[in-house]
């Protein structure tokens, strides 16, 4: 991830775009208080197919390795359970389980199930996670291609939280047709709420390819922790800055990773209602408490685009920001009123 700009820069930025918003990773934090504080120790590792950035405070070099230590590990269980890229996994033997067999669900899958489903029906099927067909159709975790139209209707048949049925109750869950759940607009933010036990009551941030989780302000003069938000056509070029004292954010844009097929830009956000690749050439940021939460809603909010996007989230006092691009290449921000209040 990269390092955040300098004070001055970010002070400019801030100043000429006050509620500017999308997200970039943090870079080490710089203190207000006027006594220096010490360097987070930090630590990089690759998982859930992306690079997670960890930093901690603590007096104790030791005792920091071992909270980042405790995080990575509870990361990788997430993984273990959710990564559909890899065999035996809880999540992957649910999309191997024949059509109409019904499958008990632990109660971790339960629970985030539940979740699933609520905000499939609150977002009016902006958020779908049921697609993995349409993902292998379009090669989205390839280099991407353009599926001839048998191949489309056949991955069509195949995808939609309607061909699933879930008991939450019981906890059980049946598929009506080779439905594959994808991990991709709701993996990275389970994984991070998970940590959300882990040493509790100590300072550290979270960056797990651009989604962001923080837990308590950084000690000795109570600061928010520094981010820095990426330009939506350049993710190494920072827009500007925020302080995150609380909470969770989390960008979906296209940048890096969408693909070019046939010369078709193909998004690699897909829109569950029409099945097609997502039209936005921009990116959204989204501030929640709740790491989930935030990683569904920027999923579905691109897909909805700025207009409509905009109009949902306002209704519902959601936190959220939009930027794309003018055309003399300088962002434009459109943000709602919720985002404004937090963040300006």
């Amino acid at each position: 991830m990269n390092a955040g700009v300098s004070d001055r820069a970010g002070r400019r930025c801030l100043a000429a775009c006050v509620s500017l918003l999308v997200l970039a990773p943090p870079g080490p934090p710089t203190p207000r208080a006027a006594a220096p504080l010490a360097e987070p120790v930090s630590r990089q590792v690759y998982l859930m197919g992306t690079l997670a950035t960890l930093a901690t405070y603590d007096d104790d070099r030791t005792r920091a390795l071992e909270r980042l230590d405790a995080l990575v590990v509870s990361l990788e269980a997430t993984e273990a359970e959710l990564s559909t890229w890899r065999d035996g996994t809880p999540l992957g033997t649910l999309n191997r389980t024949a059509a109409g067999v019904p499958s008990p669900l632990s109660a971790s899958l339960c629970r985030l199930f539940r979740a699933l489903d609520h905000w499939h029906h609150e977002t009016g099927g902006a958020f779908d996670p049921a697609i993995g067909s349409l993902v292998q159709a379009y090669g989205l975790r390839a280099e991407g291609r353009v599926p001839t139209g048998r191949e489309l209707t056949e991955a069509r048949t195949q995808a939609g939280w309607r061909l699933v049925d879930l008991d939450p109750e019981r906890c059980r869950f049946r598929r009506h047709a080779d439905v594959q759940i994808d991990e991709g607009g709701f993996g990275k933010g389970e994984a991070l709420d998970r940590l959300k036990t882990i040493a509790p009551d100590s300072a550290w941030i979270v960056d797990l390819g651009g989604h962001v989780l923080v837990n308590h302000l950084r000690p000795a003069g109570g600061a928010g922790w520094k981010v820095a938000l990426a330009h939506p056509d350049a993710r190494d070029e920072v827009a500007f800055e925020l302080e995150l004292a609380s909470g969770s954010l989390s960008t979906s844009g296209g940048s890096e990773r969408d693909r070019t097929a046939q010369e078709t830009r193909i998004s690699h956000i897909l829109d569950p209602r029409s099945m097609a690749p997502a039209t936005f050439d921009g990116s959204v940021t989204v501030w929640h408490e709740q790491a989930l939460v935030a990683d569904i809603l920027s999923t579905a909010l691109f897909v909805m685009g700025p207009d409509e996007g905009l109009s949902w989230a306002d209704a519902r006092g959601l936190a959220v920001c939009f930027l794309d691009t003018e055309a003399g290449g300088s962002p434009r921000i459109r943000a709602s009123v919720a985002w404004t209040h937090r963040f300006s």
